[in-house]
């Protein structure tokens, strides 16, 4: 497998196991009965939901930008950490 697909593998992984701890985080604090859940709710299962997307569309730009002939588009593979 070349490096290019194992960096985005991991930070596919990365961002779907984000998405879904976000996701389980905003189920359980759905079940909570306390004035605290909607906390809960927006921040931490918020937090973990908003991560997780960012991450996703930044493993995207990275890979097509490393695909790409553009040297605009080959400096943000330079800014962006592996």
């Amino acid at each position: 497998m070349p490096l290019q697909t194992q960096f985005m593998s991991k930070r596919l992984r990365l961002a779907g196991a984000l998405i879904i701890l976000g996701l389980v985080v905003q189920a359980l604090s759905l079940m909570w009965n306390h004035p605290l859940s909607f906390i809960a709710f927006v921040s931490i299962g918020g937090l973990f939901l908003a991560s997780g997307i960012v991450i996703y569309l930044l493993a995207l730009v990275s890979s097509s930008a490393a695909n790409s002939d553009d040297p605009a588009l080959q400096s943000t593979i330079r800014i962006l950490p592996h």
